[in-house]
């Protein structure tokens, strides 16, 4: 496929205002000027001197100026696990009878034929992190995967991509409430201090060769020691941000701020822990006590810091197809409208780690375009195209 006459932001801080794209198989082989596409295409450069031996059949889309950037991404939601339309019965989100389950792997709940997948495909959503809820301490394993599929361990970016722990009222009222362990704040601190506590003793034994056996419950913990994956904490208070910071801190492992409500009032300390901060969901209501000071300045305050940040929706909290309008909301408070962008495109790919292959428009990267008629922050944009591994995968047309 060579998409022609576009007007391309490469998130690579790079924009070509009239350009083109060719794909090859699911990666993207070229791009550049349409004044290059021409030339080449008019002296064949880039083929053998001999000569073309067969005809080349492309296909040219020629999208007539319209925005074309790298499909966006949500980095934290729970599409598929809680689905659409179903209700209970189709809801996996916690397993909240234990409240530590770090061998729970999302991979083994996640419904790809969830309509909100195909929500996604239709804002130009093109992967996602997707994972366990914050019932528990300790959640289980999120895995990154592309939003279009019938067989979710084709769709796999990468899993695990990230162990979900969670602090403040969540995990507080799910077990306290009913007179369980753990009911205040210091118990879902003392109970994460103790599983990383037991799993680092665990990984000692096992580099010493001293291991007798493998422990189904710990084996999990070993990529996020190692620094492999991070912890994916949920936390909206400041003072649970504070107390996830510690703790990372103490055991010397990543972690990634999942909500980060009030992280603009301890931006400092954000800033100091070298953690990036996943914003969202901002376009829902005030429901519960600590998410009272949610602001779409926070996504501002934490740019103008220089903390690499994105922004969720937290599906089904607000709706995925939302997720370019909750940018544009940050941008109308404030954030630069190029950061707004990047919040939704290469930002997530950097902090759910698939920057190398998603996230931006270069060659090599996956070809996961999504082509839009205007800016897709803005409500009245459509989305005119989206494109997953090399294949248009959604072609809007009126109604």
């Amino acid at each position: 496929m060579v998409i022609i006459n576009g007007r391309i932001l490469t998130m690579e801080d790079e924009i070509i205002e009239c350009g083109y794209i060719r794909t090859g198989g699911n990666k993207i082989e070229e791009l550049g000027s349409m004044e290059s596409y021409l030339e080449k295409k008019s002296g064949n450069a880039g083929f053998p001197e001999d000569g073309l031996t067969e005809e080349i059949e492309e296909e040219i889309l020629d999208v007539k100026g319209a925005w074309v950037m790298p499909g966006l991404i949500e980095a934290h939601a729970h599409i598929g696990i809680s689905e659409e339309k179903w209700g209970v019965i189709a809801d996996d989100c916690n397993e909240g009878t234990n409240p530590v389950t770090p061998y729970l792997r999302a991979l083994d709940a996640l419904n790809p034929m969830d309509p909100a997948f195909h929500e996604a495909i239709k804002a130009g959503i093109t992967s996602v992190m997707a994972g366990p809820g914050s019932a528990n301490v300790v959640g289980g394993q999120f895995l990154f995967l592309k939003t279009q599929g019938r067989c979710v361990d084709h769709m796999v970016v990468k899993e695990p991509a990230a162990m979900k722990v969670a602090f403040g009222e969540n995990p507080k009222t799910a077990y306290g409430d009913q007179g369980k362990y753990p009911s205040t704040r210091m118990g879902t601190a003392a109970i994460l201090r103790s599983i990383l506590f037991q799993a680092v003793q665990y990984k000692q034994k096992k580099d010493s060769g001293k291991l007798e056996e493998l422990d189904f419950e710990m084996e999990p913990w070993i990529p996020v020691l190692n620094r492999e994956i991070p912890l994916k904490a949920h936390a909206h208070r400041a003072d649970d941000i504070l107390t996830a910071i510690r703790i990372a801190k103490e055991f010397g492992v990543d972690m990634t701020l999942d909500h980060g409500t009030e992280s603009h009032l301890v931006v400092d300390e954000v800033k100091k822990s070298g953690f990036p901060v996943i914003v969202g969901p901002d376009l829902s209501s005030r429901s519960k006590l600590e998410i009272q000071n949610m602001n779409f300045k926070t996504n501002k305050v934490l740019n103008e810091a220089g903390i690499l940040f994105a922004i969720t929706t937290d599906h089904p909290v607000s709706m995925i197809g939302h997720l370019p309008l909750c940018a544009g909301l940050a941008v109308k408070y404030g954030l630069p409208m190029e950061d707004g962008l990047k919040a939704i495109t290469i930002n997530p790919a950097k902090i759910c780690r698939v920057e190398s292959r998603v996230g931006s428009l270069k060659v090599g990267k996956d070809a996961d375009i999504a082509i839009f008629s205007g800016n897709p922050m803005e409500v009245f944009t459509k989305t005119l195209y989206t494109i997953i591994d090399g294949k248009i995968i959604y072609q809007y047309k009126e109604d």
